[in-house]
């Protein structure tokens, strides 16, 4: 266990996910306050998008259009440099759950996760999709049978799409193709022996290891979200655990991202659980920070 300590970044919020650093800025989604959060290196934070229907993960346009996945009604928004903002794309042909994490690399493509199943409702756990969205909107599948698509990073040279399944309790990687294809599928990390199918109730115990939300650092190791052991776990190709952060007494953590103007400021989404009916009356997530020797890389 490391004994790095965490400063509180920004609080007050319902369930904070899908971190990322952008242009000076930390920017985050509240799930359950419905909305999409700007915060200045010194607190000062802002609302910069309204999404009703859960805003989950986020990424930038080419051109610097911000598209924010809206959960519940399987739609991607995107906000255009004017501030106008329209439906990017409709994923519900191609989705199993709420959608959920997405990364967009440099020239415009977008992946997106959903849950494969009603999770609020405890409902069986069924494998899912994961989806390519194209620069021009059309949608398609990027690969099948995956256990709860979620956190996700883009290699620095651009080539290698990292998922975590977090009901596999493994990242999986793809060679990402000139067209957006995703090839040549593996594992990057298995951290836990995956559970084999059954209902909610059996197959949860059986998840020892959660992979939520990560980033890359610059030496190509992920930083990244247990959501089942409330903690970051700072892990190597191969699952190579090289440390752990534990999170503060009465709080899980369910993301993170390193970012901060020096890339070395790893930020963490944190709060007492993710569970709907407690968190959408509740103000007590925060988001929290703490300081690494090993700079960002690669994308979100």
């Amino acid at each position: 266990m490391s004994e790095r300590s965490f400063e509180t970044v920004i609080s007050n919020g319902g369930y904070f996910e899908a971190p990322r650093w952008h242009e000076g800025k930390w920017w985050v989604s509240d799930f359950y306050h419905h909305q999409v959060l700007s915060i200045t290196e010194n607190g000062h934070s802002r609302v910069e998008l309204e999404v009703p229907n859960q805003p989950s993960g986020i990424g930038w346009l080419p051109d610097g259009s911000l598209l924010v996945v809206s959960m519940k009604d399987h739609k991607v928004l995107r906000r255009l440099p004017n501030s106008q903002v329209k439906v990017y794309a409709e994923l519900s042909a191609f989705c199993g759950g709420p959608l959920n994490d997405m990364v967009v690399d440099k020239k415009g493509r977008a992946w997106v996760g959903d849950f494969g199943f009603n999770l609020m409702a405890m409902g069986d756990p069924k494998s899912t999709n994961l989806s390519l969205i194209q620069p021009d909107g059309e949608v398609s599948i990027a690969a099948t049978d995956m256990l709860f698509p979620n956190g996700m990073v883009i290699t620095e040279d651009g080539k290698t799409l990292i998922v975590g399944e977090t009901l596999g309790c493994r990242y999986t990687a793809f060679d990402i193709q000139e067209d957006g294809s995703l090839t040549n599928r593996r594992v990057f990390a298995q951290l836990a022996p995956t559970p084999g199918p059954g209902s909610f109730a059996e197959v949860l115990p059986m998840v020892k290891v959660g992979p939520d939300g990560c980033g890359m650092d610059a030496d190509g190791n992920l930083w990244m979200a247990d959501a089942i052991g409330a903690r970051l776990l700072h892990i190597a190709k191969g699952g190579d655990i090289l440390e752990e952060l534990p999170a503060p007494d009465g709080l899980g953590f369910f993301a993170c991202m390193l970012g901060g103007s020096d890339g070395k400021t790893l930020v963490a989404c944190a709060a007492p659980d993710f569970l709907e009916s407690n968190r959408t009356r509740s103000d007590d997530a925060v988001l929290l920070a703490t300081k690494v020797e090993v700079p960002r890389g690669g994308l979100p």
